[in-house]
């Protein structure tokens, strides 16, 4: 690497179902994890990574800005606004209108306090016409100031290049942050086995301790089926039998309604499967509490 190499944190901002996973996917590559709008997932923001000769720029994919609604909509609110503060660049991206509706309003009056290189990214592209192009970025562009307005099809794949060009740019000189092979810090393994944990505890109530874990043995796409089978762990051959059920009916219940969540995190459909081991007090077991992903640190 020369000492002409960029590196820096783009923050990816907007609305629900603007297409921001499918933008990540696209330029990353492949298939990478995505923010659940739940406590313990936005507390670790994902982040992914695209690494290239000229330089490396990580992602942080953040809570949406949006009007809080109640203490767990503050904190969200909070750490998203906390994570464009920590960041070099920040993408908000917008579908194709004329309209700018209340929500999108919010994001402007948040935007407009931050000292910050802001790239508008248009996406879905492919669903207008050409020549309206210009009166969408007209639109967005009387609001405020943008340090680069682009148009992209993140399912196409338009214009996704240019982008990528856009925020080097804008990045600081520096050496990588992570090495060429890293796609995310996070993998959704981790998201996906703490869904099926939260629907056997929810499932299951207060017929067993909480004393259950989550592995995720294989996690494999074929297309736009993903195969994942996973293992609950318990501590006693008894909590097996419950969490098995009556010929099999509460591990399908605990599946189905993980599956739901599963492909709304993911966005493609999913081949769950399930079983169920015995780990005698695995809650006392360093080497077991580790390799079920839980480490100490992650308590403080």
């Amino acid at each position: 690497m020369t000492n002409q190499y960029k590196s820096g944190f783009a923050a990816l901002i907007g609305r629900p179902n603007v297409g921001k996973s499918t933008l990540m996917n696209c330029l990353i590559g492949q298939k990478i994890a995505i923010t659940s709008n739940k406590p313990q997932t936005t507390r670790n923001r994902i982040q992914t990574v695209y690494t290239s000769r000229e330089g490396q720029i990580v992602f942080v994919d953040t809570p949406g800005i949006h009007k809080a609604k109640n203490r767990l909509g503050d904190y969200m609110v909070n750490v998203a606004q906390r994570s464009l503060k920590e960041v070099d660049v920040i993408l908000w991206l917008v579908e194709p209108s004329n309209f700018i509706g209340a929500g999108e309003r919010h994001i402007i009056e948040q935007l407009q306090k931050i000292q910050l290189p802001i790239i508008l990214v248009i996406n879905k592209i492919d669903t207008v016409k050409k020549e309206e192009l210009l009166g969408f970025i007209d639109t967005y562009r009387r609001e405020m100031e943008f340090a680069e307005i682009v148009p992209v099809s993140a399912l196409k794949g338009d214009n996704t290049g240019e982008l990528l060009k856009c925020i080097m740019q804008y990045l600081p000189y520096g050496p990588a942050f992570y090495d060429e092979d890293t796609v995310t810090d996070q993998p959704q393994r981790q998201i996906v086995a703490e869904l099926i944990r939260e629907k056997a505890l929810r499932c299951l109530e207060e017929e067993i301790p909480h004393g259950i874990a989550v592995t995720i043995e294989k996690m494999k796409w074929r297309g736009k089926i993903v195969d994942i089978e996973a293992t609950i762990i318990c501590e006693r051959e008894s909590h097996k039998g419950i969490i098995i059920g009556k010929q099999g009916s509460m591990l399908k219940k605990i599946g189905t309604n993980a599956r739901k969540d599963i492909e709304k995190l993911l966005e493609d459909k999913v081949n769950l499967q399930l079983w169920v081991k015995v780990k005698k007090d695995w809650r006392d077991s360093e080497f077991l509490l580790k390799n079920f992903g839980y480490n100490q640190k992650d308590c403080e």
